[in-house]
C-alpha cells in the first residue's frame, strides 16, 4: 500500500474547502486508498492552526477538534523524527522531510513550494493533485 506523509496546510485546506483536492485527498485516505502516516507533531500543528481566530467562519473550535482526532485514531501513527537534518529551506518544514525518510513514506505531499522546489527530495514531494493521480492511476 502506498504510504504518505501529508503536510498540515494540506490537511488545513481540505476542511477549509470541502470541494477542492486537499479534500478529496483525504477523502481517498478515508476510503483506504493509502496510508496516512503522522506523528504527535504534525498533529498539534493541524491543531493549533486550525485553532487560529481566523478559521473560526469555517470551523468551530469543537469541530476543529474532531477533525484533528480523526487524525489521530485513523492515521498510521509513528514517533516524532529526532534526527532531523536541514533539508529545506524553512527550517519548520524540515521534520515533515525527516518524517517521510523515517516512516518510509512513498511519498510527501505538500502544496508548500519551499518543499514542492526541493530537487531529488526522497521520498518524492508532490501536490495534492499529482499524489491523487498516482494513487488513481491517471
Amino acid at each position: 500500500m502506498i504510504r504518505a506523509v501529508v503536510d498540515p496546510g494540506v490537511l488545513v485546506a481540505a476542511l477549509l474547502a470541502p470541494d477542492g483536492t486537499p479534500a478529496r485527498l483525504v477523502r481517498s485516505w478515508l476510503q483506504g486508498a493509502f496510508e496516512l502516516v503522522a506523528c504527535a507533531r504534525l498533529l498539534a500543528e493541524l491543531e493549533e492552526v486550525l485553532l487560529r481566530p481566523e478559521f473560526r467562519r469555517y470551523a468551530t473550535a469543537d469541530e476543529v477538534r474532531d477533525y484533528v482526532d480523526v487524525f489521530r485514531r485513523l492515521a498510521t501513527a509513528v514517533p516524532d523524527p529526532t534526527d532531523i537534518p536541514r533539508a529545506t529551506p524553512d527550517p519548520g518544514d524540515d521534520y515533515l522531510v525527516a518524517l517521510a525518510r523515517a516512516s518510509g513514506a512513498t511519498a510527501l505531499v505538500s502544496g508548500d513550494r519551499h518543499l514542492l522546489g526541493l530537487r531529488g527530495a526522497r521520498p518524492p514531494v508532490m501536490t495534492p493533485r499529482h499524489f491523487l493521480d498516482l494513487l488513481h492511476g491517471a
